[in-house]
């Protein structure tokens, strides 16, 4: 099902641009942008991840350079039945992790500098056998692509916006362009908005059979949770939705935009972990 929604996902992508390449070009703007969509897809699938770490400034580490980490990494992913994932460290403080790549063979762990210096030694393996649920889940390629395609739905907007309202008759509608700038970036939000959402709940529940300790997680989250709204992390928004908590919390989402964020209340994912512990 996975696969499906990265084929929907890829198609929809190149049907957008192939749309903004026929407002700006006509015919010729429409080959344009089927092309740059083929191109942009192949990115996506084989080199999406690299510019995920690349926003989180992460840095991949070996088992010499991270060798608690690694090991608590490479343990619990036999729990899971999973390969060696790749693993990396981001540079900042706000207690994070996230899970990229485009399958289990070629997937990434990414913790925080911050969450290994916060969390307790339990904690700190419900949130990595989280990440390695997403692995095991198969979502993290369909994630990935979401957040790349987020990006680029909204440079290709910006691009209709400033390169396509010239004056000759054949040039977009300024008014055209305009709303091609506020809708793409519209689209590609409801797009993470949709996916992310329910893949926690999965993930947090997955997470915890994989750890075998769903509080540890649920206390993992709640302290989280606490991080990200005290500590800013400067990172893409079209990246954030990956991470398991909102590393942007700290700038203080508040009234409508609440409904639209890509994380589900931690509250309830909280509460979700502490039913499966009294079960």
């Amino acid at each position: 099902m996975n696969n499906v929604k990265v084929f929907v996902l890829m198609a929809g992508l190149t049907g957008l641009v192939m749309a903004i390449g026929q407002l700006v070009g006509g015919g010729t703007g429409a080959i344009f942008g089927l092309l740059m969509a083929a191109g942009m897809n192949l990115f996506m699938y084989w080199g999406s991840s690299s510019m995920v770490l690349r926003s989180y400034n992460a840095q991949v580490v070996t088992a010499k350079e991270a060798p608690e980490l690694y090991a608590m990494v490479d343990r619990l992913r036999q729990r899971a039945g999973l390969p060696m994932p790749t693993v990396a460290i981001a540079p900042h403080d706000q207690p994070n992790a996230f899970a990229t790549g485009r399958n289990p063979e070629h997937s990434v762990v990414c913790v925080t500098e911050g969450l290994m210096r916060m969390m307790s030694k339990d904690e700190l393996e419900g949130v990595i056998a989280h990440e390695l649920a997403h692995i095991k889940n198969r979502d993290m390629l369909l994630q990935t692509i979401a957040a790349t395609m987020a990006g680029a739905i909204g440079n290709i907007a910006q691009f209709a916006m400033f390169f396509g309202g010239g004056d000759d008759e054949d040039s977009v509608n300024p008014v055209v362009a305009i709303a091609i700038m506020i809708i793409g970036p519209g689209i590609a939000m409801v797009i993470q908005f949709a996916i992310s959402r329910q893949r926690e709940f999965k993930a947090d529940a997955v997470g915890a059979e994989i750890s075998g300790r769903p509080l540890s997680l649920a206390s993992a989250l709640g302290r989280l949770e606490m991080g990200a709204r005290r500590i800013p992390m400067q990172v893409s928004p079209n990246a954030a939705p990956l991470a398991i908590v909102n590393p942007l919390a700290a700038f203080n989402m508040r009234g409508m935009s609440k409904w639209f964020s890509t994380h589900p209340p931690t509250e309830e994912r909280i509460a979700a972990l502490q039913s499966i512990a009294a079960a």
